[in-house]
C-alpha cells in the first residue's frame, strides 16, 4: 500500500508516468459499463429480451439476471470480430510498447467506428453534427466518438422498438381474441391475462421464439 501511495507522490518521470496509466486504467474501468451498453449490440439485444418477457405477460420469468445475461453473451459473440481486431491492432503493440497510448487509442477507435457507423442512420447522426457545426468530415473515422456514441445509441433503441412492436402483435391478437369470448360468455371477473397466458406461451414454444428472436438479433447485425 505505502508503495502504492509513493507512486502518486513522487516527483520521479517515471513514477509520474506509471501514475498516469494506472489513473488512465481505473477510468476505463470505471466506464466499462457504459461503453459495453453504449458502443456495442448490448442495448438492442436486452431491450428485444425485455420487450419478449413483456409482451408473454410473464412477469419475473425469465428473471432478470438470465436476460442480462443472455444479453452479455451474445454481444460478445456479436461483437468478437470487432474486438478482437481491437486487440490485435491497437491493445496488443500497446503492451508491446511498440505504439504510444495517443496511437492506440486512434487504432482501437478504426473498428469500433466502423462497427457503430453501419448501424447508424445518418438522420440520427446529422442530427449531432448539425448541432456541434462540424465541418469536414469526409470519412467515417473524421466523425468523434463523443458524437458517433449518441447517434448510434438513438438508432440502436429505435430499432429496438420496432423489433418490440413486431414481437408485441401476435401475442395482442391472443389477448384480444381471449378477452372477446370471455365477454361474449359473460365471464367478465376473470381476466383474460390469466387464460391467455398458457397459449401465448404453447405459441411461443411451438414457434421456437428463442431460436427466432436470437436468429433475428444475429441478422440484423
Amino acid at each position: 500500500m505505502g508503495d502504492f501511495i509513493n507512486i502518486f507522490s513522487s516527483s520521479d518521470p517515471a513514477a509520474i508516468s506509471t501514475s498516469v496509466k494506472l489513473l488512465l486504467l481505473l477510468s476505463v474501468l470505471s466506464l466499462a459499463p457504459g461503453i459495453l451498453i453504449l458502443m456495442t449490440s448490448f442495448t438492442r439485444i436486452v431491450i428485444v429480451l425485455s420487450f419478449v418477457r413483456t409482451s408473454l405477460a410473464t412477469q419475473q420469468m425469465p428473471p432478470n439476471q438470465v436476460l442480462i445475461g443472455l444479453a452479455l453473451f451474445l454481444t460478445f459473440f456479436i461483437m468478437a470480430p470487432t474486438f478482437t481486431e481491437v486487440y490485435d491492432e491497437a491493445l496488443q503493440p500497446l503492451f508491446e510498447e511498440e505504439m504510444t497510448l495517443d496511437e492506440a487509442y486512434e487504432s482501437a477507435s478504426v473498428p469500433i467506428k466502423e462497427f457503430m457507423s453501419k448501424h447508424t442512420r445518418q438522420k440520427d447522426l446529422a442530427l449531432f453534427l448539425n448541432y456541434t457545426n462540424a465541418e469536414s468530415i469526409e470519412t467515417i473515422q473524421d466523425i468523434p466518438l463523443t458524437t458517433l456514441i449518441p447517434a448510434f445509441a438513438i438508432s440502436e433503441l429505435k430499432t429496438a422498438f420496432q423489433m418490440g412492436f413486431m414481437i408485441f402483435i401476435p401475442f395482442l391478437i391472443i389477448d384480444m381474441a381471449v378477452a372477446s369470448i370471455l365477454m361474449s360468455m359473460g365471464m367478465m371477473m376473470l381476466p383474460p391475462v390469466m387464460i391467455s397466458l398458457p397459449f401465448k406461451i404453447l405459441l411461443f414454444v411451438l414457434v421456437d421464439g428463442w431460436y427466432l428472436i436470437t436468429y433475428s438479433l444475429l441478422q440484423g447485425f
